[in-house]
């Protein structure tokens, strides 16, 4: 089934392995305009059945990292455009992730020098990377955010719908809207953040009220079949806390997005509760909440683990991430059960070719 095609209305894959969306900050962080590196980065990986880009901020305010390629201007489309053009080229498929980072961000990352925007005003204890002194990378701690107002979160509303429409743009067979990980979406999602008496706070409902509002807006503009939304259910990434009712929360948002007829809902697991694995109820609720293509992801490095959550009919596409920083052929290494090439951690983000493009092939 690995290697089987998948498809909807609007969209076919030549195979059921998906690309994870990973960040590798590779773009001048002064224009946010995908180079030469970035282009050839996923030429190299086109035999995924798709790529998710790496995240992709849908403003100057939604970056928190420095050098991540971004999605808000004409330029930015134009240089995406060489990456889906080199894709397409080798046969490939790929979706643009669109990000807004929130309050794991700094102001240093933002043109106006602008403070994170947050669902509240708590920071997030954990660490980005602003630009230093002598063009170096400096890590420091997230920056002290401010809570989005009504006005404010209808511009961000905005923001990923004109994102998603210079996507299509750029060329891209969909979108995917980032809404895991401790990010923006998420942030409104978790009741440990989210401390607002107006229509975003409070209920489950009122919660997933701008993730919901975004998934309409970015589906206008490219259809529903061509979106997909990543949730990350027990994530504490970036200093969240797991949601305290999993079982009931992302069922919810799983209904809410089949009866728009989204195309793809992607889940990532990050915690120890392994709820990829037969015996965890996870899954199945998702499948029976949600009838479009579910993908799976986190731990996947062998054909036979890929192939056994297939069977069981709990995901249709199977997103690996670490595995394809180094084997840009990973598609034909699993197919043939070849060994895989070891990442290196410290060029996930240093910038450069040296671990990034230039991992070999069998």
């Amino acid at each position: 089934m690995l290697f089987d095609s998948h498809s909807n209305s609007a969209i076919a894959l030549p195979n059921r392995i998906a690309m994870a969306p990973m960040t590798r900050c590779r773009a001048d962080h002064r224009d946010a305009v995908p180079n030469d590196m970035i282009v050839e980065y996923y030429r190299q990986r086109a035999s995924a059945g798709l790529i998710i880009s790496e995240g992709v901020p849908v403003s100057d305010r939604a970056r928190g990292y420095i050098n991540t390629p971004a999605l808000w201007n004409d330029a930015q489309a134009a240089g995406w455009r060489r990456v889906s053009d080199a894709v397409h080229s080798a046969d490939g498929r790929i979706f643009a992730q669109l990000w807004h980072c929130g309050r794991v961000a700094h102001a240093a990352l933002h043109v106006d020098g602008s403070a994170p925007a947050g669902v509240s005003k708590k920071p997030a204890a954990t660490q980005t990377m602003i630009p230093g002194q002598d063009g170096k990378i400096t890590q420091v701690a997230c920056g002290q955010p401010q809570a989005l107002s009504l006005t404010e979160i209808r511009g961000v509303v905005a923001e990923f719908a004109h994102a998603a429409k210079l996507a299509m743009q750029a060329g891209f067979d969909g979108v995917e809207i980032h809404g895991a990980n401790g990010y923006l979406l998420d942030q409104f999602r978790c009741p440990a953040l989210n401390n607002r008496n107006d229509a975003y706070g409070g209920s489950l409902a009122n919660r997933y009220r701008l993730l919901l509002e975004v998934v309409d807006a970015v589906a206008a503009e490219v259809g529903p079949q061509r979106v997909a939304v990543r949730q990350s259910p027990y994530g504490v990434a970036n200093d969240m806390v797991a949601d305290p009712e999993p079982m009931a929360t992302y069922p919810w948002l799983a209904r809410e997005l089949n009866q728009r007829g989204i195309g793809f809902l992607h889940i990532y697991c990050q915690s120890a509760d392994w709820i990829h694995d037969a015996g965890h109820s996870m899954m199945p609720a998702l499948r029976d909440a949600f009838h479009g293509g579910l993908i799976a992801c986190g731990g996947f490095k062998t054909a036979d683990a890929c192939e056994a959550i297939l069977a069981r009919g709990h995901a249709d596409l199977i997103a690996i991430g670490k595995p394809y920083i180094a084997n840009p052929d990973l598609v034909e290494r699993l197919r043939c059960n070849a060994p895989l090439n070891k990442w290196d951690v410290n060029s996930f983000y240093a910038g450069g070719a040296t671990g990034y493009t230039d991992y070999p092939t069998l």
